[in-house]
């Protein structure tokens, strides 16, 4: 398992980074906009390339901040309703700025403000402005700029910025976040910056980005494994051949900044008069990511492993038509860069061999046989595999809870009998009429292509069957509180897994991955029960 050993000393990159922030904080003569780039919080990926990253870290600077600090968040309005989807939450970007709104107050932090880019009267923008509103949350909206950022003459100018409505902030640092990338950050701290000026008010502004980690080598597994997590938007790690000319030293970047940072620094010298702030996008940054490594060997191994799960990951949005082929082309080359297979995924070959042994059983019988494995944090590889009574997901799981508890294999934690009767229950309320066909399916005898279009058991509705079990089962209870060992654990299922099964290991937040193939040849799939 990927997370057992430490690489990463999550307490320096805090300490390191606080410093430094508000270092930067009095380089400006006291008022910083921060943009923060990636993950507020819930940053998974990083924790999952560097063991002892707290994926709440950002949070956790943020807390010890706040007195000095004010949040603003951005959102795109074409990404308010559907454009943009997380794939760590399964929900679209409107709805994960209310959840990090949430999150923040969790955290005794308030959001100042939030900001709709791009904002053209869009239906769905106004609806969402006047929720957000309606529920005491100060909402502004940025229009388009014509010529942004190019045109800096008329983008410094009460025609550009100066149409954009000021934000009022109280402290000397403004960290600027958002749900998703191109979510109009960098405008609205130039633009902030813009009207403090002309206010009177000297600010300046940096940039707080995880990844990719500048002192680390342009081909560290770390850094490739960013250009994976990126290959959806086409993002690539170069050298900044600014920094290399200033300083006459290598420092890593991607394309979008290095790209963009002659225009940044034209126009915060327009701004500020022509004072010269940066000579580098890495300059802008302010990450002491790669000052908190401890153990290089660990990281490069975890890494590798984030890029192969990216593999699949991309694999399957493309067969669900929601992906592009270039995307997988992408991952596929920094895998042939590091010399690693889809197969040096430990559990990969375990659950193709589990459906193997599924078919073999049940030859003859007509449909597709999945497979699923796990491993446990002392490395241990369990399997489990799709009956005409449940997925290849529930199987697993009750495999692993089984093992855990040191229960042994015949004693049943769900009886036929319950898992009957939820399927013959999902059987009617589904539309299947025919009483003998039901028999047939609690008999076991239908074939897998059919009770996998909605008959058999999926993993929320084992769970629910298991949480209501426990309370007159102590096997089931002693079993079920093992379920938090299977946090950070991987899983590899055979087939892509359909919504009661993937919203159910989301939960349990495992490292999930699975081959893109479609467990059936059913298109329709409903998604409050399968």
């Amino acid at each position: 398992m990927q997370n057992c050993k430490i690489g990463f000393d999550n307490n320096k990159f805090l300490r390191e980074q606080a410093e430094h922030i508000f270092e930067r904080v009095e380089k400006f003569g006291g008022k910083l906009y921060l943009e923060i780039g990636g993950k507020i919080m819930h940053d998974y990926h990083a924790s999952r390339v560097l063991p002892g990253f707290d994926p709440d870290v950002k949070m956790r600077l943020l807390q010890e901040l706040k007195d000095k600090a004010d949040i603003i968040l951005c959102l795109h309005a074409n990404d308010i309703k559907g454009r943009t989807i997380r794939g760590d939450f399964g929900i679209t970007s409107d709805l994960y700025l209310l959840k990090m709104i949430d999150d923040l107050r969790s955290w005794d932090i308030d959001v100042s403000a939030v900001v709709i880019t791009r904002f053209q009267q869009q239906e769905a923008a106004e609806i969402f402005k006047n929720k957000l509103e309606r529920r005491g949350i100060k909402v502004y909206t940025h229009k388009i700029m014509e010529g942004y950022p190019n045109l800096v003459d008329k983008i410094v100018s009460d025609k550009g910025f100066g149409l954009n409505l000021y934000i009022e902030t109280q402290k000397p640092l403004v960290i600027v976040a958002a749900p998703a990338p191109d979510s109009g950050k960098l405008a609205t701290c130039l633009s902030q910056i813009y009207h403090d000026y002309k206010k009177g008010i000297k600010s300046g502004y940096a940039k707080f980005e995880t990844f990719p980690v500048w002192n680390l080598p342009l081909k560290h597994p770390v850094n490739m494994a960013y250009e994976a997590s990126t290959a959806d938007i086409g993002d690539v790690n170069l050298i900044d051949p600014f920094h290399l000319e200033a300083y006459g030293k290598t420092a890593v970047n991607y394309n979008r900044d290095v790209e963009i940072f002659p225009v940044i620094k034209k126009i915060l010298q327009k701004i500020s008069a022509g004072r010269e702030v940066y000579n580098s996008p890495t300059d802008m940054g302010v990450n002491r990511v790669g000052f908190a490594v401890i153990n290089d060997n660990i990281i490069k191994e975890t890494s590798r492993q984030e890029i192969i799960r990216r593999f699949f990951r991309y694999s399957c949005e493309y067969v669900k038509g929601i992906g592009e082929k270039e995307t997988v082309d992408r991952v596929k080359l920094l895998m042939e860069e590091l010399n690693i297979i889809p197969e040096n995924r430990a559990v990969v070959k375990p659950a193709r061999a589990a459906a193997e042994e599924a078919k073999i059983k049940k030859k003859g019988h007509k449909g597709v046989f999945s497979g699923a494995a796990i491993q446990l944090e002392n490395g241990r590889i369990i399997t489990g595999k799709n009956s005409a009574l449940m997925h290849a997901s529930v199987s697993l799981f009750l495999n692993t809870i089984k093992t855990l508890a040191d229960i042994p294999d015949k004693i049943h934690l769900l009886s036929p009998q319950i898992i009957n009767s939820i399927s013959k229950f999902k059987g009617s309320v589904s539309g299947v009429k025919n009483l003998t066909q039901l028999n047939n399916f609690a008999k076991g005898e239908i074939a897998v292509e059919q009770h996998l279009t909605g008959l058999s058991l999926n993993l929320e509705e084992a769970l629910i069957a298991l949480s209501i079990t426990a309370s007159t089962s102590s096997a089931v209870e002693v079993a079920m509180s093992k379920i938090k060992q299977l946090k950070g654990c991987e899983v590899h299922l055979t087939h892509i897994p359909k919504p009661g099964d993937e919203n159910s290991w989301r939960k349990l937040q495992v490292n999930l991955t699975s081959d893109p193939q479609f467990s059936s040849k059913v298109l329709y799939v409903r998604q409050d029960s399968n």
